[in-house]
């Protein structure tokens, strides 16, 4: 049985409705990657598989419950989220806010532990922000940030990890740092992750399963081979290219048409 499944939801913010009705299966244990134009859903889809936005109609469903039914620090065990545009709070040193992805797994009753600590150091080692865990998140660059916020995320240790366009503020090699850890952590422990991307090659090269977006409406999934066609950029992006196999990695690579 799929864990995490959307059946025929409407998905909006108050009375806008962005998706009038999406249904979608995320694989399990695999790396799926969420593609389509600005303002298409993309984001919305995301965040109704965190609580963050319950559907008008329809269902969001962990292990067969409704989502926004499930207490939340039961779903905060499960699906980990590293938000678009996160904010730490004024003053907060690195390590501590790493600390915070440890607060589903504490109670009255659960001190902090040595797994705890070594849930900390195993993330800010992945990301490679040890280094900077005494200074303070306010003083580092856009994409030290981002590498912090994936810290957070990966101390909480779910199996299931969304990323809300993860590679925003990086520059091209950190970008390609980050997908590779992503793809690393689902090749090495089975979580299943679930990431906004912009760069359609960047997903093909990393993604196993794309759904692709078009006007609030879930277009087209598979894997980036079935999906990634010249017929779907030029419908869903309305861009002219050429699909060819990526010298590197055989997936496919957009080259668009050379107009002059």
């Amino acid at each position: 049985m799929t864990r995490l499944l959307v059946e025929e939801a409407a998905l909006g913010y108050q009375d806008q409705v962005v998706c009038p009705e999406v249904s979608v299966a995320i694989p399990d244990g695999r790396f799926t990657v969420i593609v389509g134009p600005n303002a298409c859903g993309k984001s919305t889809l995301l965040k109704s598989l965190t609580r963050l936005l319950a559907p008008s109609r329809g269902n969001v469903l962990l292990d067969g419950q409704a989502l926004h039914s499930m207490p939340t620090k039961q779903v905060a065990r499960q699906i980990g989220l590293l938000p678009q545009g996160p904010v730490a709070p004024d003053g907060i040193r690195v390590v501590d806010l790493v600390t915070r992805g440890r607060y589903p797994h504490q109670s009255l009753f659960t001190p902090w532990s040595p797994e705890d600590e070594r849930a900390v150091a195993e993330a800010m080692d992945a990301t490679g922000v040890r280094q900077l865990s005494g200074r303070l998140v306010d003083e580092l660059s856009g994409g030290q940030r981002q590498r912090v916020w994936m810290a957070v995320a990966l101390a909480q240790q779910t199996p299931i990890l969304l990323l809300d366009e993860p590679t925003t503020y990086l520059d091209l090699s950190h970008q390609i740092e980050l997908l590779e850890l992503c793809l690393g952590l689902n090749r090495s422990t089975g979580h299943t992750l679930v990431a906004v991307l912009h760069d359609l090659n960047q997903a093909a090269r990393y993604a196993d399963h794309i759904i692709a977006m078009h006007g609030g409406t879930v277009v087209q999934t598979g894997t980036p081979a079935e999906v990634i066609t010249e017929a779907l950029v030029a419908d869903v992006f309305g861009l002219d290219a050429r699909v060819i196999p990526d010298p590197e990695s055989g997936s496919p690579l957009v080259v668009p048409r050379w107009r002059h």
